[in-house]
């Protein structure tokens, strides 16, 4: 008898995957707006939807740009949880980051009616895609990675010791 071969998954449908990039994006959106009204309402600025989807509002020349540029990069960082959460699978993270920031230049683009022509904000971007990417990868392997543990021994005189299991 041949050996048996467990057939791989189906891959997710297209509006599986649809709805995991808008998921994602309104989840990153939230998370970074939410930074950026708290370090404008802190610095005493007015917020507004500026500081969100205008590329011009990150200036190398003035700290307020510095700080919403901190805010995007620490966006990338609470986007690793994102994807940590809602993809789970490294094999898929560089796809679903960078698609993130790409629906993002989009979105700025439009909103401010011109592709951004500041070297910072790119930079910042960048900075942003690479450490969601390098850390979701990171997170996600570190979760599918780990020993999966078994509790044994249930009943009575079980012992309740704990059979690992190390892919």
């Amino acid at each position: 008898m041949p050996p048996h071969h467990p057939r791989p998954p189906p891959p997710p449908s297209p509006l599986h995957i649809l709805t995991q990039i808008l998921t994602l994006q309104l989840l990153y959106y939230l998370l970074t707006t939410s930074l950026l009204l708290f370090t404008a309402l802190l610095g005493g600025r007015p917020f507004t939807a500026n500081l969100v989807l205008d590329w011009r509002s990150v200036r190398g020349d003035t700290v307020t740009g510095w700080t919403l540029g901190g805010c995007w990069v620490g966006g990338g960082f609470l986007g690793i949880i994102l994807l940590l959460l809602l993809i789970a699978r490294s094999k898929l993270v560089p796809d679903f980051a960078l698609t993130l920031h790409f629906i993002h230049l989009i979105i700025v683009s439009i909103y401010s009616r011109g592709v951004p022509r500041n070297a910072l904000w790119w930079g910042l971007n960048a900075l942003s895609a690479v450490v969601m990417t390098v850390g979701g990868v990171w997170s996600c392997r570190w979760r599918e990675l780990r020993p999966i543990s078994f509790g044994t021994g249930g009943g009575k005189g079980g012992g309740g010791g704990k059979l690992e299991i190390r892919v």
